[in-house]
């Protein structure tokens, strides 16, 4: 999901200036010419904003351009932490979690966040409590920067008394001549 979220943000920023860029640039003749050929690319024109303030539309790109290019990298709306889940026999969950590479603040939360998830696992299965069984934060180095991981084993520890509960039959059922078709 992140990738093709990634994936469309790029889309979103690179496709109007690639757009702008084929109708402006011109193979030029010879080797000293200039970029595009019939004037600036961006042309010398000033927005008034307000009857006081005006800005030229070469600094609103500048700053449109590293407004975005600072969302992409940072992306405030993603959610800090990445979490995986194994389950496995006994009731046993292994959680996996990486942080964003690129983030303002939430560094410190790593076992909050793991905590909550192990909560609502808890609440979800109907489970009494959970036990943590294992527990370790890291860091792993990469070439784009070090990225904040942590990974542990929680038990889910079921309610005394607790009866497992066949799955509940399904939302919709078909009736036995829909199973059954007469050829």
């Amino acid at each position: 999901m992140t990738a093709k979220l990634n994936l469309l943000r790029s889309i979103f920023v690179f496709t109007p200036l690639l757009l702008a860029g084929c109708n402006t640039f011109s193979v030029p003749t010879n080797a000293a010419g200039t970029f595009p050929k019939g004037g600036a690319l961006v042309p010398a024109t000033t927005l008034a904003l307000t009857p006081s303030y005006s800005i030229t539309l070469e600094k609103l790109l500048y700053y449109g351009g590293v407004g975005a290019v600072a969302y992409y990298v940072v992306d405030p709306l993603a959610p800090n932490w990445e979490i995986e889940e194994a389950h496995f026999p006994e009731d046993k969950v292994m959680l996996s979690m990486k942080m964003k590479r690129y983030y303002v603040g939430g560094s410190g939360e790593a076992r909050a966040s793991f905590q909550r998830r192990a909560r609502e696992l808890t609440r979800a299965g109907g489970y009494e409590r959970f036990d943590i069984l294992e527990y370790s934060e890291g860091m792993d180095s990469n070439a784009m920067g070090s990225q904040r991981t942590a990974e542990g084993v929680i038990a889910l520890v079921r309610k005394p008394g607790h009866v497992p509960q066949p799955e509940s039959a399904p939302a919709r059922s078909t009736p036995s001549s829909a199973e059954n078709p007469r050829s």
